[in-house]
């Protein structure tokens, strides 16, 4: 939905599933291939392995720069499954928002991250701050500033703040992503920069 294909179907070859295609941007996901975007994907754990492989292994990626592959938060049995696949070229980049609450769950995926010993590109703090679109004030309703004290206690990168910004809903929803809706935003220069940090850290790994 966020990219406005939610009613398009990804077609196949002999070569495996043609994903989906977006600004550049190639796509999988589990909902292209439901025949209801309503349905429910009740599944248990070898059944997601299995829906895993299948989309790392059967869609025809061809020449990527990088393969993102969006987990649920937690450590549970998609990122677990998705980090053992991908093996030795897989890392990791943490969002968290900064409220003591998330950061108790991230710090979890930390170390989740540790004993995988799966490297870790650096964190992004989301929700940071609200910056009124009427008198440009700054209210930090999930608070501020933790995110960057927990990659701080880890030795983790910090890659950028992004502020909360109802343009964000605005674009996700219309199926226009607020990065290329709105470039000159806060929120776009804060993802433009984790971004940038990352494929630098990934240049010199």
């Amino acid at each position: 939905k966020m990219f406005g294909l939610e009613a398009t179907r990804p077609s196949g070859s002999e070569e495996g599933i043609i994903p989906l295609e977006f600004a550049g941007l190639k796509l999988m996901s589990i909902g292209f291939l439901l025949e209801n975007t309503s349905d429910a994907m009740i599944i248990r754990g070898p059944m997601k392995n299995s829906a895993i492989q299948q989309l790392l292994a059967d869609v025809v990626w061809g020449d990527l720069d990088y393969l993102v592959v969006d987990c649920p938060p937690g450590t549970g049995d998609e990122p677990l499954s998705a980090v053992q696949m991908l093996g030795e070229k897989a890392a990791a980049v943490i969002v968290t928002t900064p409220q003591d609450v998330a950061l108790v769950d991230v710090e979890k995926s930390i170390s989740f991250c540790q004993q995988l010993k799966l490297p870790i590109i650096g964190m992004i703090e989301n929700m940071s701050g609200f910056i009124c679109p009427h008198c440009d004030k700054r209210s930090d309703i999930f608070k501020s500033g933790g995110g960057s004290k927990l990659a701080e206690k880890y030795s983790i990168p910090f890659l950028a703040q992004v502020p909360l910004d109802p343009r964000i809903v605005v674009a996700g929803d219309s199926g226009k992503p607020h990065i290329l809706s709105h470039p000159e935003s806060e929120c776009s220069h804060a993802l433009e920069h984790a971004a940038e940090e990352a494929h630098q850290w990934w240049q010199q790994r």
